[in-house]
């Protein structure tokens, strides 16, 4: 900033007076964290099983456009099973397209890296294609508004009862997700840290050949861990859906599926540093427009301050790795003993 003439001070006052100012300020900054804790759980799990689940952009799309269209077809449903079935059929959907480069991975070796960018896309543009108008003798798409007026591509408005609850806090409604998300961080550290699938998912992760020789089963461990990994990452797209934009269209995401990455790295992958740096980018996010009005900084600043504090964190595991090959090669140059009385 300073190299730029900007005033860094006047810079991060504002962001943090519009991240945390105000209650209205608050519940932004809390309502912009819930996607962030959905999706940093969605990376940590899988990181946990030895698996880094990059798809999980392709999986908020498939969750976000499933729950959308069961919250425009289930219209008439007591409200709150039609919020439970909204719920599932995004943690489905992302579940789905999460568990086939799991699939792939378990029992073909393709790399997961490769196939989750492939389905990102391909989850993308697919998401797209269901709510596109049409035109130049293309069909619309199965899940478009059919209202004429609208012009952009998008779902018709979900139903009132799909709507998730709404928390007041000042004059910023703060909906149910928020509480959905605590209880999955809870879960996920019930489940990986608590129960026998977790252990083995742990053991996956350190190493799958002793994992293996140990009687667990490595390949359906990776198909379910890749699994319950992308419909963490299609709830991160559900609860934007029922909770906040209420019908679903293509440009909705604001790259949570990539930032999921940094927060799952920066959360040390526990549940708990998850929800603490998912609220530190949600403080990011809401603090942006703020920082940039009051200092006239761009706002893409604040993707450089996110992209230092992932730099950071991992320069700490490099240079921990650098001392760790060190002390190995120290330790390895170490004579060992010829033998009793001799040297």
């Amino acid at each position: 900033m300073l190299l730029n003439d900007y005033d860094p001070l006047a810079a991060y006052g504002g962001l943090l007076d519009g991240a945390l100012g105000s209650k209205r300020a608050i519940a932004r900054t809390i309502l912009n964290s819930v996607p962030f804790v959905f999706g940093g759980l969605s990376v940590a799990f899988a990181f946990k099983g030895g698996l880094f689940n990059i798809g999980g952009e392709g999986q908020l799309f498939m969750g976000a456009v499933a729950a959308a269209w069961v919250g425009v077809a289930g219209a008439g449903l007591p409200s709150w099973l039609h919020i439970f079935l909204s719920l599932l059929a995004g943690f489905v959907a992302g579940a789905i397209w999460g568990g086939i480069p799991g699939t792939l991975k378990a029992f073909t070796g393709a790399h997961e890296v490769i196939t989750t960018i492939m389905f990102n896309f391909i989850g993308i543009v697919f998401a797209g294609w269901l709510v596109s108008k049409g035109g130049q003798g293309q069909k619309p798409g199965p899940l478009v508004d059919p209202d004429p007026l609208n012009i952009v591509p998008r779902t018709a408005d979900i139903a009132e009862s799909a709507r998730l609850p709404l928390l007041e806090w000042g004059r910023e409604p703060m909906h149910l997700g928020i509480v959905l998300a605590i209880v999955a961080a809870i879960v996920i550290w019930w489940l990986v840290w608590k129960t026998p699938f977790g252990f083995g998912l742990r053991m996956v992760g350190l190493n799958p050949s002793a994992a293996r020789y140990a009687g667990v089963n490595v390949a359906g461990n990776t198909i379910l861990t890749m699994a319950i990994a992308g419909g963490l990452a299609g709830l991160a797209g559900t609860v934007e859906t029922l909770g906040r934009n209420y019908y679903f269209a293509p440009n909705f995401n604001v790259g949570y599926g990539f930032d999921s990455i940094a927060i799952a790295l920066l959360g040390r992958n526990h549940p708990v540093g998850v929800v603490l740096s998912a609220l530190l980018f949600g403080v990011m996010d809401a603090g942006s427009t703020r920082m940039q009005l009051r200092a006239h900084v761009p706002s893409e600043i604040i993707k450089v301050v996110q992209a230092l504090i992932l730099a950071f964190v991992a320069a700490n595991e490099i240079i921990r790795y650098i001392y760790r090959i060190r002390r190995e090669r120290e330790e390895a140059a170490v004579p060992l003993s010829a033998g009793w009385g001799k040297r």
